[in-house]
Parts: C-alpha cells; sequence; structure tokens
C-alpha cells in the first residue's frame, strides 16, 4: 500500500517493464493499493482499471502518489485492463481526497462515487444501420416501394426501424438486403439529450430581474472561483436568473451542474429550462433507470453532455471541463448525505468550484445561516431579489391562534382556516393545506389498556397508514397490518388515533367539502414518483380544489390557481432539541406559503398555532426575514454554534445496549483535552434503537478554527478498537440530531 505519498507522478507512467502504480479501489480502504503495470500498457494518474482483489475483478482509478521502488512488480498483482473512457481529471482526484480527508471517509467509498457505473466504462457499440446504393428490386411491391422511400434521401437507418416507419415486416427488408440494394454503415450512438442552446429563446427577465443577472455574469466573466448567493423571495425570478449564468458557461463552452433536492419530482424545472435552451438537461437521481445513468455518465466524462440536474450525488459526476455549479433551494437538508460518506453537498459543491477554479451560484428564498452569513461577511456576492417577478404580490399572512379558535372535537381545522378554504374554492380557485407528517395518524393506542404500537427493531411508534390499511415504520420500513383488536389485552374496536397527518386531515376535509377535489400529496402513497409527477400537474392545470401536502408541496412547484395556503400545524417543527428548529421551521412555512399567489392573484397564509408570540411565528407574519436572520445568528454567534463554532457526532450502535455504552464512553475517555474543543455524552440518541441495534451519541463541539478533524482521528485511534457488532459512525457538520 502506498503511505506517505508525495512525489507525483507525472502526466503519463513510464514504459520500462519495472512499474508499480497505487491504484484506489471503490471500497472502505483507507489508502491505495499496489498494483504492476504489464509491459506495454498505457496508464496515467486517473486511468480507470480493472485490478484483482482477492479471488475477484474490481475497478480502481490509478492515483497520483509516489512510486515504490522498493517493491517489486514481479510480487504484485497486475493491473488486467485499463477501461477505454477518459481518467479522471486532477480536479476530480483532488476533490475526493478532500472530501475523503474533511469527513474522515475511506477515499474509496468516495471514490466509490465517481466510479459506480461500471457499464459505462467502456464505449457504447457503434449502431448498425443500412444506407440505400440505388437500383430496383427484382419484383416491384407496394411494401418494398415504402421501404425505398424511407430510404431515397441517403439518410441510414437501422434495420428495425426502417421496418416500423414503412410499417412493413423485418423479411422485406432483409429482402431488398439481399438484392444488393443496401449497404451496411455504422452510426454513432445518438446523443443522450440534445445539446442546449444559450440564445434558444430570449431570457424572460426585467427590472431587478435583469440587474441581478447582470451582476452574476460580470462576476463569471471575471474568472476563477467566485461564490454568488441569489436571496429572493418565493416567485422572484431566481431560476430565470441563474439560467443567464448557465447560457454564459454554455457560450464559453463549459459544462454545468444544476443541484436541486428533489429532482424526480421537478418536471416543471426540466421543462422551464427546455423552454430557454431548447433542449432538456441530462436528469441524474436515483429514479434515473440504470442504463440511462450509464449513458449520462459517459456523457458527461467525455464531454458529450453540456448539462446535467440532479440531487446530491450528481456532484461526483467526473465532468470533462465543469465551469458552473448551480445549488437551486441551498438551505434545503436533503443536501445532506447520512450514509458510508457523510457529507453536505451544499458546502462540498463550494468546495469542488474552488478546487476546480469557476463560479458557484447558491440560490434560496430562505437561504440557510451559513451562507446568510458568507454572504453579509462578503464572502459570497450577494444578489437580492426583494419582489415578485410582475410585480405580483405575495400573500398576506396571518396566525390563527388555535387556543381563542380551536377546532371542534375530533378535529384539527380552525373554523377560521375551514371558513377560508370554502370562499377559495367557491371562487373557483386551490386551497393547499399543509401537515409535515405522513400517514393518518403517528400514534395508535389502546383505550381499555394503553397499549401503544411500536416497531420491533425501533424506538419508535408505528405511524398508521389508512390508505394502505398498515402501521409503518418510518425509521427501519417495519409494517404489519393494522389489526382489529388490541395485541395486548385483545379488546376488539377499542384503537384510537392520536394526532393527525395527511391522511387525516384529508378525511375531515372531504367530511366539511364532499363535492371538492382533493389531491394528498406525500413521498409514500402508491405509484411513487410517476405518480406525483402526473398529481402535480393536475394541480398546475387546476384539476384539484383541494390540495393537502407534505413538505414535498414546498420545494419550487408554481400553481397558478392557488391563492389560499393553510398550515395546520406551524408549531410541529419547533418541538424538539435540534439548533436548526427555528431556521428549518421559518424556511419550511416561508416556503409552503410562498405557494399562493405566484401569478398575480390576491392570496392569503393562515397559519394554526398555539405559540402566536413566537419569533418564528413573528418574523414570518410580518415579512420581516431580516430580523429573524438577526436574531438567529445574534444567538448562533454567542454560542458558538455553526458558522461561528463547528460539531462533530459520533455515532456508536451496537447488538447490545452495553457494548454500545461501553464503546462510547471509551471513545469519551480517549478524547485528549484540547483548548477549544469540548466533547459532550455520551448519551442515549434520541432514537435509541434502529433497525434492532442501540445507539449512543458524543457531539464535539469546537470554535471555528479548530481543527477538528485531527482531534476526531486522535479520538478514533486511541479509543477502543471496533469489535464484534460495534459500529461507529463519524457525522462533521451534522444535520440530524436524532
Amino acid at each position: 500500500m502506498d503511505k506517505d505519498s508525495s512525489d507525483l507522478f507525472g502526466a503519463v507512467f513510464d514504459t520500462p517493464p519495472h512499474r508499480v502504480v497505487p491504484v484506489l479501489v471503490p471500497l472502505p480502504v483507507p489508502e491505495p493499493y499496489s498494483y504492476a503495470v504489464p509491459v506495454g500498457m498505457a496508464v496515467e494518474p486517473g486511468s480507470i482499471v480493472q485490478v484483482p482483489l482477492g479471488p475477484r475483478q474490481v475497478v480502481g482509478v490509478v492515483w497520483h502518489g509516489s512510486r515504490e521502488d522498493g517493491l517489486d512488480p514481479k510480487k504484485l498483482r497486475p493491473i488486467t485492463q485499463v477501461f477505454d473512457c477518459p481518467p479522471l481529471t486532477q480536479e476530480m482526484r483532488d476533490f475526493v481526497d478532500w472530501v475523503a480527508s474533511y469527513t474522515l471517509s475511506p477515499p474509496g467509498l468516495v471514490a466509490r462515487m465517481a466510479v459506480r457505473v461500471p457499464a459505462a466504462l467502456e464505449p457504447e457499440p457503434m449502431i448498425e444501420a443500412l444506407r440505400y446504393l440505388g437500383g430496383e428490386p427484382d419484383r416491384v411491391t407496394p411494401a418494398r416501394m415504402r421501404v425505398l422511400e424511407h430510404l431515397r434521401e441517403d439518410l441510414p437507418m437501422t434495420r428495425s426501424g426502417l421496418a416500423h416507419a414503412a410499417g412493413v415486416s423485418l423479411s422485406v427488408v432483409d429482402g431488398l438486403v439481399k438484392q444488393g440494394l443496401f449497404e451496411t454503415v455504422f452510426l454513432p450512438p445518438a446523443p443522450v439529450v440534445a445539446m442546449p442552446d444559450p440564445d434558444y429563446t430570449a431570457p424572460r427577465i426585467e427590472g431587478p430581474q435583469k440587474q441581478a443577472a447582470s451582476e452574476i455574469v460580470e462576476t463569471m466573466q471575471q474568472g476563477g472561483f467566485s461564490a454568488s448567493l441569489i436571496d429572493g423571495v418565493t416567485g422572484s425570478g431566481k431560476t430565470e436568473v441563474y439560467f443567464e449564468a448557465i447560457a454564459e458557461a454554455l457560450r464559453r463552452g463549459k459544462q454545468v451542474l444544476i443541484l436541486l433536492p428533489e429532482i424526480a419530482l421537478t418536471a416543471s424545472f426540466l421543462e422551464r429550462f427546455q423552454d430557454r435552451f431548447g433542449a432538456k438537461p441530462a436528469e441524474w437521481h436515483s429514479d434515473v433507470a440504470p442504463r440511462m445513468r450509464e449513458k449520462v455518465w459517459r456523457g458527461v466524462v467525455t464531454g458529450e453532455v453540456r448539462v446535467v440536474a440532479g440531487a446530491r450525488s450528481a456532484l461526483f459526476l467526473p465532468f470533462e471541463e465543469l465551469g458552473l455549479v448551480i445549488v437551486d433551494e441551498e438551505h434545503d437538508p436533503a443536501y445532506k448525505q447520512e450514509d458510508r460518506v457523510f457529507y453536505n453537498a451544499r458546502d462540498m459543491a463550494v468546495v469542488r468550484a474552488r478546487i476546480g477554479g469557476f463560479p458557484i451560484v447558491l440560490v434560496s428564498a430562505t437561504p440557510s445561516v451559513e451562507s446568510q452569513v458568507n454572504g453579509l461577511s462578503g464572502r459570497y456576492h450577494l444578489v437580492h431579489l426583494p419582489t415578485r417577478f410582475g410585480e405580483a404580490a405575495l400573500p398576506d399572512l396571518h396566525l390563527i391562534d388555535m387556543r381563542r379558535h380551536p377546532p371542534q372535537r375530533g378535529g384539527f381545522l380552525s373554523p377560521v382556516l375551514l371558513r377560508a378554504v370554502k370562499a377559495t374554492i367557491e371562487r373557483k380557485e386551490q386551497a393547499l393545506l399543509f401537515l409535515n407528517r405522513r400517514g393518518y395518524a403517528p400514534l395508535t393506542l389502546c383505550r381499555v389498556c394503553g397499549h401503544r404500537f411500536q416497531c420491533p427493531q425501533c424506538s419508535s411508534w408505528l405511524v398508521e397508514h389508512r390508505f394502505r390499511q398498515q402501521m409503518q415504520c418510518h425509521q427501519c420500513g417495519y409494517h404489519e397490518a393494522i389489526p382489529e383488536a388490541c395485541p395486548e389485552c385483545g379488546t376488539l374496536d377499542h384503537l384510537v388515533a392520536c394526532g393527525p397527518g395527511v391522511e387525516r386531515i384529508a378525511e375531515e376535509v372531504e367530511a366539511h367539502f364532499p363535492q371538492a377535489r382533493t389531491i394528498v400529496m406525500s413521498s409514500d402513497l402508491l405509484g411513487g414518483v410517476k405518480r406525483m409527477r402526473l398529481e402535480l400537474e393536475a394541480i398546475a392545470k387546476g384539476e384539484a380544489d383541494i390540495v393537502i401536502g407534505t413538505q414535498l408541496v414546498a420545494k419550487g412547484h408554481n400553481f397558478p390557481l392557488m391563492t389560499l395556503v393553510g398550515i395546520v400545524d406551524a408549531d410541529l417543527g419547533l418541538a424538539n432539541g435540534d439548533p436548526r428548529a427555528a431556521e428549518r421551521t421559518f424556511q419550511l412555512l416561508s416556503q409552503v406559503t410562498g405557494r399562493a399567489g405566484r401569478t398575480g392573484l390576491k392570496s392569503h397564509g393562515l397559519l394554526q398555532t398555539y405559540q402566536p408570540q413566537h419569533p418564528v411565528m413573528q418574523a414570518i407574519v410580518s415579512g420581516d426575514a431580516g430580523a429573524f436572520y438577526d436574531r438567529e445568528i445574534t444567538e448562533r454567534e454567542k454560542a458558538l454554534l455553526p458558522p461561528f463554532g463547528r460539531l462533530a457526532s459520533l455515532i456508536v450502535s451496537a447488538e447490545s445496549r452495553a457494548d454500545a455504552e461501553a464503546h462510547a464512553r471509551g471513545l469519551r475517555a480517549a478524547a485528549p483535552r484540547v483548548t477549544g474543543i469540548t466533547v459532550l455524552g455520551p448519551a442515549e440518541a434520541p432514537l435509541a434503537v434502529v433497525r434492532g441495534r442501540h445507539r449512543f451519541r458524543l457531539l464535539v463541539h469546537g470554535r471555528r478554527n479548530s481543527d477538528m478533524q485531527t482531534y476526531l482521528r486522535t479520538i478514533l485511534s486511541k479509543g477502543p478498537k471496533v469489535r464484534g457488532t460495534v459500529h461507529v459512525q463519524l457525522d462533521v457538520d451534522p444535520q440530524s440530531f436524532l
């Protein structure tokens, strides 16, 4: 293995037989392995290769590092294949190293995210087609003449495509081939997406949007790394502004990456992009078919694909000449990856832009506190859009004090909100009722014995999903049928649902408005992404009167007839110990209420709350986002919380509670005493058991300039060794505290 590498390889490794190169394999390994290069094989840093590892062959990347002259190539296993695709660039390899070092993750796992499509590593085969040579068949038939008509233009077509276009069987085409009327030619595979045209249509921007676009483009024209934050109210034209940055990058011959938190649901964004640039961007997210993912990866690494719109994993696509990154809805928690490699795609996108020396644009109507501080301090170029596009008015926002206007017995909607919904649908407009809680009810219990339905594998309640007739755990996915009797005491018909989910709100709405067309939007409803996209299109077309949804409806959708937004439980996000609770509640409620009145119709937002004097509620209804941010920034600075301090968490899990606690205490004991860094815990995690594993947490808190990574490495190296079922997860800059 390579250790303490310092001497970088040149552009291409030399060709004598005594060669050893480091190869990083996409496995949880801390360093590259050393392999021999067979005589005649040309490799360079970044070459994607196949190497033996144990009894199998794996994909690896030739890494930068030092030669190991002390190793005998004859005693090392050789590289078995070099794939016919461009090597990973120096920028990409530096980015992988940086992410691995910052997150304290094995670099092999980080590299795996860049080369996770082995089928795309070899070029796609050429397509066999037929071209007309001239002449007539020995026997003329209508079917044969239809085939010839399709090829007289001298444009080759595939055998099956020709038969389909002419409406004949393959045997008709084969008969003409046998007579020598066609020749076989080979065509390159069809492009993944059409080439976007930066001048396809004129930009639809005016006034403040035009000025903002000019500022962003001017920043790009200066060259080099720059970070800009577009902070604009919902409906202010932020997308059209950053479209102009994309157009500038395309004119400069650069590739563009657009990160979106919920790309699988943003069909409207793809259509807007196509309207502006004449072609859709390539998509990259978990719902893209494997074959298409292979095509997109290949197109990105060869430079054929110029624009990608993707989820957080798209950040690790190996672009040939990336020149701009857009992070839309930069505040969204969905950018945080909490599996294997823990990273925040927003923050890592800034790092990638800095390493590559190109611009990045962050976009949000409710920026994260971290980005807001960077904008106010001058680290980011701040572009503010205070008004909606086309002078559309923001919704009038009001609080409903649930202590003064409580719902009917057994209900959850205040009479004030119900009257507003009734008036809205009578005007043939749409109402949105928002509750960020899936299912029918978060808890079910027996009224006779008090039994509560809990997941057998997690310390969480089972959520009733009445539409599916199931009780489900939202942590591990465990589910069971809704029982007729209490499993503890056997009593029939005494199970009671406690609290509301969107399904229960839908039941209440249908009781009050039986004639209204109602749609429930939630990520766990049957039909998946395809159904959601169809329902979002239906809402946009006005084919629903009342929409009841979770946070899915808060992410940038444009519903022209939506004039009322009702927040069923505005206090929901405030009831936990998360230091970002106020910020996230403000962001989510601002985004949801921003769905109303985007096309100029007079609109309203009503927030049901038991805490009308809470600073978050007052900031939302007053429209004074600046006051909220000032207060939140001041509180963060006093407590030395991000971005004025640093946090990292260690999550220890094991099959037994004693093992998890003992290992966590061992890590705590190994923590060195350093000025400016404090270790809190260990304490049992709020979700103490997940998937049958007991969990303890340690929280490391340091000042902004603390060397957190070195401190964490010391804890892990001096602490107890991981044995048995014990597992330690390290999360630098945690977003979740469960």
